[in-house]
């Protein structure tokens, strides 16, 4: 009986494991790769699916969703922003609060999603420069190996783009670093707000 268990409990933790995805070998960011954002993730308040549907219906609730999830709105007007929504939303306060909610959720999304497009485009751009800059080592390396070697205009400029394209990818990799943060900051940001929201239902 135990062995049977122990059997099933081993079946059951590689199945679990075997469900998990597998990580992306050419996503460059430390931060994990999470492709798709559901509203489950930060939303606990009514159902959305509706919402997620209509929301640009009520004028009122997209305004101050397309307020809200701009970044140029500082989250400390939030409170404020959402209260006097609430305050002046009547009967239907909970549906057209859920309404702001759904929009939020989709222009932060939308955004986050953009910016996940450019992080690929920005990666793959890197892994073309990397190769690029490989290939001029190589270059450098068998001519200086060589028994005849000689300080050619060739080889100095050889090394010159070498040196260059080698600070362009320092650079631009740290820039990288910067630009995966954005993902993680448009989803805590989306989950401040839901709090916010689900704060005045």
């Amino acid at each position: 009986m135990l062995r049977h268990l122990l059997l099933a409990a081993t079946l059951t933790a590689s199945g679990a494991a075997l469900a998990q995805p597998k990580p992306d070998p050419t996503w460059p960011c430390t931060q994990r790769k999470v492709t798709t954002l559901g509203p489950g993730a930060v939303w606990t308040g009514p159902d959305v699916t509706q919402a997620l549907k209509d929301w640009g219906g009520d004028r009122e609730a997209a305004q101050l969703a397309q307020k809200l999830a701009s970044r140029r709105t500082p989250l400390e007007e939030a409170d404020g922003l959402i209260a006097d929504f609430a305050e002046k939303a009547g009967p239907e306060k909970a549906e057209r609060l859920t309404r702001v909610f759904a929009g939020v959720f989709e222009v932060v999304n939308g955004e986050r999603d953009k910016v996940m497009a450019g992080i690929t485009r920005y990666a793959r751009g890197q892994r073309v420069m990397a190769e690029r800059i490989r290939e001029e080592a190589s270059q450098i390396s068998e001519i200086k190996t060589s028994p005849d070697v000689k300080e050619t205009k060739e080889l100095a400029e050889l090394e010159s783009r070498f040196n260059w394209d080698k600070r362009i990818f320092q650079e631009r990799s740290q820039s990288l670093a910067y630009v995966c943060e954005v993902p993680t900051l448009l989803e805590q940001r989306l989950g401040e707000i839901a709090r916010k929201i689900q704060a005045k239902l």
